[in-house]
Formats: structure tokens, C-alpha cells, sequence
């Protein structure tokens, strides 16, 4: 079983920037795609970014296309997600989840982290 575990998140104000990691445990990993998802507050949680695994190639959803950047470390320990120009309506929980084929919705992956908080205020 793959352990996943988002780190990174805090309080920032709004054009600021913060740079979540997610490192993966428990077993040899291997996965097609790793994502990052959110879920604001009293909202279902949306698909914000993935990454392939294999190749580097990425797929934003459009709010975050321009601001934010996901990647993966090139040893295959982490993933990252760069968010820059941080607005109010970006605070939510941030997930990182992991899919043995591409996907960009919540069906799509089998493994999550516990959430890293992103709280950004005026």
C-alpha cells in the first residue's frame, strides 16, 4: 500500500506563493500520474494539476493554469506543486493522490495523502 503525505501548506496572503511537497512511502512506488487536488471549504474537492510520472508531462485544470506549477522530482521521491499569485478562493485543502493511468477526477486515483491545509488571506 502507498503512503502519501502532503507537506508544504500554511497561511499566506493573497499574491503570495507557497510550494507543496508530496513524498511517497510503504512500498516501491510506481504510478502513472500523481495529481493534486482541493477542496475548499463547503466545496467537493476539484482536480487541480497532474503530472506523469514517466515523462514529466503536466495537465492543469483552468483556474490554475499560469499559477501553478506541479512537477516531480527526477528520483521519483516527491512531487510538488508551486502555487504563485495565491488568491482568497484558492484556500482549501490540498491533496496529493496517486493513479496508475491518467485521470483528472477524484474516481481516477486510488491513493491520497491526509490533506495539507493553504489558507490565504486578504
Amino acid at each position: 500500500q502507498v503512503q502519501l503525505v502532503e507537506s508544504g501548506g500554511g497561511w499566506v496572503q493573497t499574491g503570495g506563493s507557497v510550494r507543496l511537497a508530496c513524498k511517497a512511502s510503504g512500498h516501491t512506488f510506481s504510478a502513472y500520474s500523481i495529481a493534486w487536488f482541493r477542496q475548499p471549504p463547503g466545496k467537493e474537492r476539484e482536480f487541480v494539476a497532474f503530472v506523469r510520472w514517466s515523462n514529466g508531462n503536466t495537465l492543469y485544470a483552468n483556474f490554475a493554469e499560469g499559477r501553478f506549477t506541479i512537477s516531480r522530482d527526477v528520483d521519483k521521491t516527491p512531487a510538488y506543486l508551486q502555487m504563485d499569485r495565491l488568491e482568497p478562493e484558492d484556500t482549501a485543502t490540498n491533496y496529493c493522490a496517486s493513479a496508475v493511468r491518467m485521470g483528472m477526477t477524484v474516481a481516477d486515483y486510488g491513493y491520497w495523502g491526509q490533506g495539507t491545509q493553504v489558507t490565504v488571506s486578504a
